[in-house]
């Protein structure tokens, strides 16, 4: 695993590679280790790489850093994720730019079955502060496990993450910077409070100063980690319109409060809900029945129905089914891949036919549990 680390942070070091490049390099061959023990055979590994890129891998400034990160995380017990590690969001690693190496500290399950995201302004009002805390209030009365993400910024992120801690809920702040900082350094108690109860994620390094580019990089973490992103307040402009887009573009539910016509900082959301890239909510019990987790309950908490008449399964159907079993909240196709070593096209193909024979459900989020 230290390897796996080691050849991960390394990778994202390479000069002149991009994210689009590593990914492309770590398909191919399966983990950042195998790319570099293999560089020798990348031309016919890896159709369309360049010797220049090739050529770049050779660089001993980005062993020597990441040696040095491995060195603070292990000092300051921060874990590093990598794409292969099962504790990395699966939800995040579905999607085409999932950052190659995460580094978090904390407690909460990155990957706990219902996920939401709470993001808007940073001038929020106090009508958008009143809905943070009537909101999370509601819903952790009804689905106490829920897990809230947001940015830690000033405004909206900083009530969303503050209500989720008064009302005991799990909350994950994903930052724009290294975890050698806080910033700003006004929410450090805070983000001290949420290493108790959630935690702190990013993918930048220590000593990456928290620039404007970071920010907007930071929300498709917020966006593709979670299973609904909700806006509370937001200008025409602004980062939580472009978290609210980066989940579209992912393919998640997206949910905005309307404001009065007249208010700045309701223009985003009642944009959204015109141009129907959010669904209108009112209240938390709006939002569960919505994404159907009001049914999710019902049904766990009612005793569960043997499956009777169970029907014919093949032998990888059987491997998936019994993955399963030993998981009851449910797993992510990604999971189910790494686990069975059922390749992805083979297995969105399984999971259908199992879905069509009445076997299992896909709930929100991508998330497949045995009926």
């Amino acid at each position: 695993m230290k390897d796996e680390q080691l050849y991960s942070i390394a990778l994202t070091r390479i000069p002149g590679l991009g994210l689009i490049g590593i990914h492309k390099l770590v398909d191919a061959l399966g983990s950042a280790t195998a790319v570099f023990r293999n560089r020798k055979d990348l031309c016919e590994l890896v159709p369309g790489i360049s010797p220049k890129q090739i050529k770049a891998l050779d660089c001993p400034e980005a062993f020597r850093r990441a040696e040095e990160e491995l060195l603070f995380t292990e000092t300051n017990r921060i874990r590093c994720l990598t794409l292969t590690d099962e504790d990395y969001p699966s939800r995040l690693r579905e999607c085409d730019d999932a950052p190659l190496v995460l580094y978090y500290r904390g407690n909460a399950d990155l990957n706990a079955l219902k996920i939401i995201n709470i993001v808007g302004t940073r001038h929020a009002t106090a009508y958008g502060q009143d809905i943070c805390i009537r909101f999370l209030e509601e819903l952790a009365a009804m689905l106490p496990e829920v897990l809230v993400v947001s940015g830690l910024a000033y405004g909206i992120d900083i009530h969303a993450h503050r209500a989720a801690l008064a009302n005991h809920l799990n909350t994950i702040g994903v930052l724009a910077h290294g975890l050698d900082r806080i910033y700003p350094s006004a929410h450090r108690k805070t983000a001290i409070e949420m290493l108790e109860q959630g935690g702190l994620l990013t993918e930048f390094m220590s000593g990456t100063n928290p620039d404007r580019q970071n920010f907007v990089r930071r929300n498709r973490i917020v966006a593709g980690m979670s299973d609904a992103t909700i806006v509370v307040e937001s200008a025409d402009k602004g980062g939580a319109l472009i978290t609210a887009g980066v989940a579209g573009s992912y393919h998640r539910d997206c949910f905005a409060f309307p404001g009065r016509i007249n208010d700045e900082f309701s223009a985003g959301c009642n944009q959204l809900i015109k141009s129907n890239q959010a669904a209108l909510i009112l209240s938390a019990k709006d939002f569960v029945e919505t994404m159907g987790w009001s049914e999710d309950k019902e049904k766990t908490s009612s005793t569960p129905r043997q499956r009777e008449l169970f029907p014919d399964l093949s032998e990888e159907e059987e491997k998936v089914v019994g993955l399963l079993k030993s998981r009851p909240d449910g797993l992510q196709i990604n999971t189910l891949v790494v686990d069975t070593n059922i390749p992805v096209n083979r297995m969105s193909a399984l999971l259908f036919e199992l879905e069509m024979k009445g076997v299992l459900r896909v709930l929100a989020g991508g998330i497949y549990r045995l009926l």
